[in-house]
């Protein structure tokens, strides 16, 4: 059995660590509930913009444009949001998942990392790392996401990678939070949405661009991009923070349990001690009468 001094030094750390897991899961709190309302109110705008573009694109047929063409390349660009800080349970590491444990071909990705954790974790397991954006994940800005889109539409209209992904965690409520892979272009029409020429042999009105299609499209797809990807920033900030809160909170439960069960031995130690004491006192009394 442990010493009482032994007993006492790990209940101090315990109790030490406790207080920290107890301010991280206050701080978690706070931020969640900014993250959350962020996460909540913005949720639909880009869901809408989602199924809006891609309910167009259904509409007009098939349109010959630069962001809408099949890629050449094999190449398939992945924008992976991870943190910058661990303590969050599985938040990274189901990510990061995503994108091992998927079926894309590790040899074709080009991976542009936003947050140290997802990038780490990729570039140990012998992924192409292209780009690292840690700050952007730290306060997420339209801008940024616009610039990130930016770089990224150059490199499909120039050849360089032929598809587009995004992985990020999809905030659904403060509990649930689930790890999420889209493509992002070419735009995936689906089989029945490709009732263009049937509406068109019915009769019925063709999706019309105004202007040409070729210029809406160019001011179109980029907004798309760039509001999926501000919207996967948004609503992965309010998952990581929600990830955290529940393991700080956990973690601290974790560390009452044991705080208890080391005062349970604690006083088991001591009362031996004083019986051990007392006995040798008797012992030594019945010695010397």
């Amino acid at each position: 059995m442990a010493s009482m001094r032994d007993i006492k030094r790990r209940k101090g750390s315990i109790q030490s660590t406790q207080q920290i897991t107890k301010a991280m899961k206050l701080v978690s709190t706070v931020k969640l509930q900014r993250a959350k309302q962020n996460a909540e109110r913005s949720k639909a705008y880009f869901d809408c913009m989602y199924a809006t573009v891609k309910n167009m694109l259904e509409k007009a047929g098939n349109l010959d444009h630069r962001y809408l063409r099949p890629g050449e390349s094999d190449k398939k660009a992945v924008v992976v949001i991870t943190s910058n800080r661990g303590l969050a349970g599985g938040y990274n590491s189901n990510i990061t998942k995503l994108i091992t444990k998927g079926e894309l071909k590790k040899e074709d990705l080009l991976i542009y990392a936003v947050g140290k954790k997802g990038k780490d974790t990729l570039a140990r397991n012998g992924y192409a790392i292209v780009e690292e954006d840690p700050e952007i994940v730290e306060e997420p800005a339209y801008a940024d996401a616009m610039q990130l889109a930016g770089r990224l539409l150059d490199s499909y209209a120039k050849g360089e990678i032929g598809e587009i992904y995004l992985a990020y965690t999809r905030f659904k409520n403060t509990v649930s939070h689930e790890p999420t892979l889209i493509k992002l272009l070419p735009v995936e029409i689906s089989e029945d949405g490709g009732a263009a020429q049937e509406e068109k042999s019915a009769g019925r009105a063709q999706m019309g661009f105004e202007p040409e299609d070729d210029e809406a499209l160019d001011m179109i797809i980029p907004k798309y991009v760039t509001s999926l990807i501000y919207g996967g920033l948004i609503e992965s900030v309010a998952s990581e923070n929600g990830a955290r809160m529940q393991a700080m909170d956990s973690a601290t439960s974790n560390a009452e349990e044991m705080i208890a069960d080391l005062t349970l031995k604690f006083n088991r130690a001591r009362q031996g001690s004083i019986t051990q004491e007392l006995t040798e006192i008797i012992a030594g009394a019945e010695a010397i009468s």
